[in-house]
């Protein structure tokens, strides 16, 4: 949780729940526990399924994910899929690929625990969110494969707007830098490279979206009818939609020359209308999808961040730090993002500041893959613990470039401070504080941004079991950490999303006390050893700018 350093009410986070609002720095009421708009109307249906599904697809893997009303795991199942790496600066996935693991954790997952679509009342979507797809809406085949955002070919076609004076104009409509990390830039290179594919974009045969555009379209119906739309929060990380009028823009449009009609219809992260209904796969035919977020934005509702100065940090294939900011759109002078967090119906928009981070658990993935120091994630843990620190070596995984606070593109990834000394206990270690001094980097940015000081951070994801980089983020930080008992908030999130549009869940402050800490981490470290690390850090992440 953050506080706003002048207005600090101290006031019972359990009555904070439930009942409180807090204030925007422009002085407006936000955020009180009440039933969001995509639930007007409903009421509690005694006869309502059990249970509520959400589908969450990520960089390496899908996972099916069955929540009950109380928020609680109550089956999944989990498929990686390939890293494709034709060349160097070049990530892609096979759509194709995706849409059959997502087929396969659903029909799993549902026949596993003997589940009918009956028994659930709604399903949710989460999704890597620039990676970008243009498939052919009558054959349903992808025009290639989806390239994903820590892709860096786009590089010229960033920096070109960049010069130019476009990037400024980005920057004040879609909050995002012009970086190889959105969709946009993907979109011109697909639109500028693949043969035949411009003309049946014009046509409106070609069909753009982000990985839940893609799976929406082929579960209800694909070339038979599936519903071709995107949730706000999804569309803010595209480089092509107005944050303010939450639609897509024409003059964006014209910088990356995008025909409009290949773009999804922009809809709210929970929409009662729903995107339509499931028809394939057949264990889920007739469950209403009304709920679609981004992964991250996913995690903060998972988290139950809704009010202004919560916030979380994701710890997965990269690390995505979000601060809410109420229905006040913040603009960043340090090199953070502002995005849409989510939209709930007709309400307004909430908003955050985003902190993204390209490479932290993929780094340790790098050890085990590439270096093969480790056999598995988890040896991380006791061979980092087995030396007192870091023995003066500092990892800065820089491989799709540095992403915020600094957007360096050209940055390359290195390892400095190294003797005969060091061993491989040290560049372990080295790699789990790299994860922590970058997230730092994204804290300090956001308290300048906001106003508002980081007094404990809410933290999940894969990398989140590591109890000892826990506590170095801790340290590293100088404020405590708390991991929720549900470990899967990107999941949990879109459930919840999707259970709010039909009455599964009544409201936000129901959500709220679905949440329970598992386990907290306070800091260690004098102020010191943190200053001194901190500046050994800031050295080497110098050192990647060639």
């Amino acid at each position: 949780m953050w506080h706003r350093e002048k207005d600090v009410s101290g006031a019972d986070d359990e009555l904070s729940q439930t009942a409180m609002a807090s204030k925007s720095r422009n002085g407006r009421l936000i955020g009180p526990a009440v039933r969001p708009a995509c639930t007007a109307g409903l009421e509690e249906d005694s006869d309502m399924a059990d249970f509520v599904g959400a589908v969450d697809q990520g960089t390496t893997s899908t996972r099916f994910m069955v929540f009950d009303h109380a928020g609680k795991e109550v089956g999944k199942h989990q498929l990686e899929h390939e890293q494709i790496l034709p060349r160097a600066g070049w990530v892609e996935h096979d759509p194709l690929e995706i849409w059959e693991c997502t087929l396969a954790v659903i029909q799993t997952t549902m026949n596993q625990l003997g589940l009918a679509a009956s028994d659930l009342a709604a399903l949710g979507i989460a999704n890597q969110r620039e990676t970008t797809v243009v498939w052919n809406k009558r054959t349903g085949q992808p025009y290639g494969n989806a390239i994903v955002w820590q892709d860096t070919r786009t590089h010229r076609i960033a920096s070109a707007l960049e010069r130019d004076g476009r990037g400024d104009v980005i920057r004040r409509k879609a909050g995002l830098p012009p970086a190889t990390y959105f969709s946009g830039a993907k979109l011109q290179w697909i639109l500028d490279n693949v043969p035949g594919i411009r003309a049946d974009a014009e046509a409106g045969v070609a069909l753009f979206g982000t990985i839940d555009s893609w799976l929406t379209w082929n579960l209800t119906g694909g070339v038979a009818g599936g519903v071709h739309v995107t949730d706000v929060s999804n569309a803010s990380r595209t480089m092509l939609m107005d944050l303010e009028t939450l639609d897509w823009d024409q003059e964006l449009l014209g910088f990356f020359d995008v025909p409009r009609g290949m773009l999804p219809e922009m809809r709210s992260s929970c929409d009662q209308a729903g995107y339509g209904q499931v028809t394939t796969p057949a264990e889920l035919a007739g469950v209403p999808l009304t709920g679609i977020l981004g992964d991250q934005q996913a995690a903060m509702f998972g988290q139950a961040c809704f009010l202004p100065g919560e916030a979380k940090n994701t710890y997965g294939t990269g690390n995505f730090m979000l601060l809410n900011t109420g229905t006040e759109l913040v603009r960043s002078d340090h090199g953070l993002l502002s995005t849409v967090c989510y939209r709930l119906g007709s309400d307004q928009p909430v908003y955050a500041l985003e902190g993204s981070i390209a490479v932290t658990g993929s780094a340790v993935q790098w050890l085990r893959d590439q270096l093969g120091i480790i056999s598995s994630a988890a040896e991380t843990e006791p061979l980092a613990a087995s030396v007192a620190d870091n023995g003066g070596v500092y990892f800065v995984p820089a491989f799709s470039g540095l992403f915020a606070p600094y957007w360096r593109s050209d940055a390359r990834g290195a390892i400095v401070g190294l003797s005969r000394f060091n061993t491989k206990a040290h560049l372990a270690r080295a790699t789990l504080e790299a994860i922590c001094y970058q997230s730092r980097d994204v804290a300090e940015a956001m308290e300048v941004d906001s106003g508002v000081h980081l007094e404990v951070l809410k933290v999940d994801g894969g990398v989140t079991v590591n109890d000892f980089c826990m506590q170095l983020q801790a340290d590293v930080l100088g404020v405590s950490v708390s991991r929720p008992i549900v470990a899967e908030t990107t999941a949990l999130g879109a459930a919840y999303a999707a259970g709010l549009a039909v009455g599964f869940w009544q409201d936000t402050g129901e959500l709220r006390r679905n949440w329970n800490q598992s386990k907290r981490w306070d800091p260690q470290w004098t102020e010191q050893q943190r200053a001194d690390g901190y500046a050994g850090w800031k050295k080497a992440v110098m050192r990647t700018l060639i």
